[in-house]
């Protein structure tokens, strides 16, 4: 097996790339964008997270991938595989070190065509910003050693992001870092609702010493009257 090099993939890439251009080889790799079709799997701050669905971006269109959250990414691009050949995909090195993490099949068969969909884990603890069309795949090809009649058949091939895949991972996982924010959250509510309630108890210790301050000054000032005027009648 010999993986193609960048002379080669400039030289045999055009018809099985779409929308080829030969400034996206990266030595001997060839650089895939995000496609319009994307799914991300919700955090908390979504309020009914089992109705999130796939997005259809625009052009450009920005997104994020939540701490912990995952993701399907379709390609823009449409790719084949030749029956003489098979192809590894992975991410580009920066994403990664921000904790982008590929999970998903690392090879690409023979005889396949259609975008390809990688599913994405944001492992970091903040969370992740793309955008439509922004160069994040990586693609090589490797020559196998003769044509292959066990290859793939073009209908298996995706075409935008097949629901089906959305199915089995809908609604919020609770990661670790998920899980973190909220106890983060729930202690900053604690401790918002316990300084409310020191304020109203305050509040109502001072109301408790006004009546008391009252109910002595009209005691007391009951008893001074009676006082007055049982003396003078009972002074000899």
């Amino acid at each position: 097996m010999a993986f193609w090099s960048g002379e080669k993939l400039s030289e045999e890439l055009e018809p099985l790339v779409t929308g080829f251009d030969a400034k996206a080889i990266d030595c001997a790799a060839y650089t895939l964008r995000i496609g319009t079709e994307i799914y991300v799997s919700p955090d908390h701050s979504v309020e009914t997270p089992t109705r999130h669905s796939k997005q259809l971006l625009q052009p450009g269109e920005g997104f994020a991938i939540p701490p912990g959250q995952f993701a399907f990414l379709t390609t823009k691009e449409e790719i084949t595989v030749p029956d003489t050949a098979i192809a590894f995909i992975s991410i580009r090195a920066r994403p990664k070190f921000r904790g982008l993490i590929n999970i998903s099949g690392f090879h690409v068969d023979p005889g396949y065509k259609g975008q390809l969909v990688f599913s994405v884990l944001n492992a970091g603890p903040t969370p992740h910003h793309l955008q439509e069309g922004q160069k994040l795949f990586l693609i090589w090809y490797a020559d196998l050693d003769r044509k292959t009649e066990m290859k793939k058949q073009a209908k298996d091939g995706f075409a935008g992001l097949d629901p089906k895949l959305v199915n089995d991972i809908s609604g919020e996982i609770l990661s670790l870092q998920n899980l973190s924010d909220r106890q983060r959250e729930l202690q900053r509510d604690l401790r918002g609702e316990l300084s409310t309630q020191r304020e109203t108890v305050g509040q109502l210790k001072t109301l408790v010493n006004i009546m008391i301050g009252l109910m002595i000054a009209l005691l007391t000032g009951g008893a001074l009257l009676a006082l007055q005027q049982w003396w003078p009648t009972n002074t000899p």
